[in-house]
């Protein structure tokens, strides 16, 4: 009987070792698995690399996992969040790698990854500093630059819905980049508000099927923190 329900945190972060690459989802905290990153925090994985809209607010979630020196590298789109003071103190220290990537163009690198597809061709940072070194191309007149798949070890990821096959509902802005870092893993780890019976989500809505996910933890709004 397949039941990709997880009952412990302990069981949810089990296996992630140092050195992985992290996909974690969410737009700020919108869609952002909360419970997981303070779970990625306990479990005392180190020398990671992030990937992420931004490197967390504060000194709390995935700004703590930096502030804790875990963290090797980080890539996302926008480095300076309304509070990124733990990013910018480790950067100008030398103590973090960052790589800047287009934020739609962070989405279809993991798409590519989780689509086999291992490189494509973008329009988007032609002329930029984000193109130096990386192939350019010409198609029809216009330019374009190489951007290479972006694959994770681990997605960490947020839903509205999961079942025990690990079929998933996103509730609206909360999608964002949880489905493309679910495909895009090796090892996908669901945080999910809802846990419902095989058979009572509707097809039609469905976004990631249970085919992408490993493990569903049970994460009701208002308990960030389970055991």
């Amino acid at each position: 009987m397949i039941n990709r329900i997880v009952q412990t945190m302990a069981d949810a972060m089990a296996g992630i070792g140092d050195g992985s690459t992290v996909l974690v989802g969410g737009f700020g905290a919108v869609g952002q698995p909360s419970a997981l990153i303070d779970g990625l925090i306990e479990h005392g994985a180190k020398d990671l690399t992030i990937v992420s809209n931004n490197p967390g607010v504060g000194r709390v979630g995935l700004a703590r996992l930096l502030e804790l020196g875990r963290v090797r590298k980080i890539v996302c789109s926008f480095p300076r969040s309304s509070d990124p003071v733990v990013f910018e103190q480790l950067y100008r220290e030398g103590k973090i790698e960052l790589e800047i990537v287009p934020q739609g163009t962070m989405a279809e690198r993991m798409r590519a990854a989780g689509a086999g597809i291992p490189a494509f061709f973008t329009a988007t940072s032609v002329g930029t500093k984000l193109a130096m070194g990386k192939e350019i191309r010409e198609f029809d007149g216009r330019t374009y630059v190489m951007e290479k798949a972006l694959p994770g070890d681990v997605a960490l990821v947020e839903a509205w819905q999961a079942d025990r096959w690990g079929n998933l509902t996103y509730r609206a802005s909360g999608r964002n980049f949880n489905p493309v870092m679910a495909m895009a893993s090796k090892l996908t780890i669901v945080q999910s508000q809802h846990i419902v019976e095989l058979g009572e989500l509707d097809p039609e809505k469905i976004v990631t099927p249970g085919m992408f996910v490993d493990r569903v933890l049970h994460v009701p709004y208002g308990d960030p923190k389970p055991s």
